[in-house]
């Protein structure tokens, strides 16, 4: 298995996994070709630069008839302009969009679904911008159809993310993984006011990953960054047993003394076994004093923490009882805040924990038109890339079956249908292609 590991130990934007890409071997060519496939009248500039000493590559985008970098932080709250390591040039001025195009999510997906792109491309970019718009929505409690970007909406955001969804496409990865997250730490400025870093969006973005903050006060994972991450499913953890075959550099904007602002990838092969086992923290207690509507209710809580997954099974305990084993999944860094939940919430006076390994196959979606509306496709893949299973989302059906008073396997089987439609005709085109 092919795998790409991320070392963000001086954080991560979508300029410096650009750079880091081109570093690793892929052809500046087709980051180039997709900006200007994008049609927004931007093109890529790169160059090579020095941060703490070290060679790097560094990515911009270029306005149309500026010649110069239209390089800054791409704030994704609905907000003022921001900075980030891209924003400040070598004298220490801050460069912003202070005339950026606020753009809706609709029509961003439009700039994107118009472009000559794969649809694996395509698929990635617009998940990402659902990300975002979906941290937005819940930022300022606002349905995602209201949401308006502001720099998120500028053409270098834009730009970065499908760029970067290509450049993954062209790498050829089965499986990312990723270091924990250095954040940075400090302020930054936005039409909300001073906030501290890591900014709401990022945050949100960010979930349940580890993070910490180390190094001077700056904003070092970006929103974009942040989007990245998620588009491309990062697991988190140590660097695995690999063998690397070839490394990148992808540099932020400013130079930091001793402590290099960079991006290292390192891109290798791994046996499938070692690639695809992470670990997971498995959580159990028994309860036989508790009423139903509270195990629901904790369970609930539990989701809402960051839990992977939580079940509940019936027990036959000591002296004849019947009791409930409560089951908590999460990441290993969420063991102390599930532990704390659920003494706090349930009567349990005891639990137990272990650390496993799991293994799950990639995932992507895909979105099909039914005669209701629009139905996301979950797609697993193995790792040659054949697909593994493919199902309809069901909260997509559920709101269409209830909204169109239809019953629900009808909606379910139509968008399989749509769904084998869509991969035979994907199959014809790469057919053509040969």
């Amino acid at each position: 298995m092919r795998i790409g590991y991320l070392e963000c130990f001086s954080g991560i934007s979508g300029d410096m996994l650009l750079g880091a890409l081109v570093d690793a071997g892929v052809p500046f060519s087709v980051l180039a070709e997709t900006a200007l496939a994008l049609n927004l009248g931007a093109s890529l500039e790169m160059r090579k630069v020095s941060r703490g000493g070290l060679a790097a590559i560094k990515v911009d985008v270029l306005a149309q008839g500026s010649g110069v970098s239209h390089r800054s932080e791409h704030r994704s709250f609905a907000g003022g302009p921001g900075r980030d390591q891209g924003s400040e040039d070598a004298h220490g001025h801050e460069h912003a969009h202070k005339n950026a195009q606020h753009r809706s999510l609709s029509t961003i997906l439009s700039i994107i679904q118009a472009a000559p792109l794969s649809e694996t491309v395509k698929q990635r970019s617009a998940r990402a911008f659902q990300l975002l718009g979906e941290a937005e929505a819940a930022i300022h409690s606002i349905s995602i159809e209201n949401v308006h970007f502001h720099e998120v909406g500028a053409v270098d955001t834009i730009v970065d993310i499908v760029c970067v969804a290509a450049g993954c496409e062209a790498l050829g990865i089965d499986r990312w993984l990723s270091s924990p997250l250095n954040v940075g730490s400090g302020t930054v400025k936005c039409q909300h006011g001073t906030l501290p870093v890591p900014a709401p969006a990022t945050l949100a973005l960010l979930g349940s990953a580890p993070v910490y903050a180390d190094g001077p006060a700056m904003e070092r994972v970006t929103p974009t960054g942040a989007a990245v991450l998620r588009m491309l499913d990062v697991a988190y953890g140590p660097l695995p047993a690999m063998r690397v075959e070839a490394r990148g550099y992808g540099a932020g904007g400013r130079d930091t003394p001793g402590e290099p602002n960079l991006l290292r990838l390192l891109v290798g092969e791994a046996d499938d076994e070692t690639a695809a086992a992470e670990p997971i923290a498995v959580i159990e207690t028994v309860i036989d004093d508790s009423t139903p509507q509270l195990l629901a209710y904790v369970s609930e809580l539990l989701l809402e923490a960051g839990a992977w997954d939580v079940y509940r099974a019936a027990v036959q305990m000591k002296k004849g009882r019947t009791g409930v084993q409560l089951t908590v999944l999460s990441s290993p860094d969420l063991v102390p805040a599930m532990r704390e939940l659920l003494l706090r919430e349930t009567t349990t006076i005891g639990l137990r924990w272990r650390l496993e390994n799991k293994m799950a196959l990639a995932r992507e979606y895909a979105e099909v038109k039914t005669a209701w509306g629009k139905v996301r496709i979950k797609i697993a893949r193995w790792p040659s890339g054949a697909v593994a299973n493919a199902s309809p989302e069901y909260e997509d059906c559920r709101k269409i079956a209830r909204e169109h008073a239809v019953p629900l396997k009808q909606v379910m089987q139509d968008a399989m249908r749509a769904y084998a439609e869509l991969a035979r005709a994907e199959l014809a085109r790469k057919e053509k292609g040969r």
